[in-house]
């Protein structure tokens, strides 16, 4: 996310209207609500994890252990507890 100068596209009344409120404050607009977008939407992230989800299942599977899988993906061992046991059920 980058930031706009509010002169650049607010209109001088709105631009002072809001000053009322925030002078000089950073805020923050949401979007209208039918353009929300899900997180990892506009990136790989979601399909990376997925991926990465994967593949520690997979050597679960094989016999690594949960503590080796922790260090190898530098995640906490309850974390890895938790991909395997989300992985299992998408397994089903």
């Amino acid at each position: 996310m980058s930031y706009l100068r509010a002169e650049f596209i607010l209109p001088k009344e709105l631009l002072e209207l809001i000053q009322e409120y925030a002078d000089g404050q950073y805020i923050y607009i949401p979007r209208k609500s039918d353009q929300h977008r899900s997180w990892g939407e506009r990136t790989d992230t979601k399909l990376i994890i997925r991926q990465r989800d994967r593949e520690i299942y997979s050597k679960y599977m094989k016999g690594a252990t949960t503590p080796n899988l922790a260090i190898e993906y530098y995640l906490s061992p309850k974390s890895i507890q938790r991909i395997i046991l989300k992985e299992k059920r998408n397994d089903i």
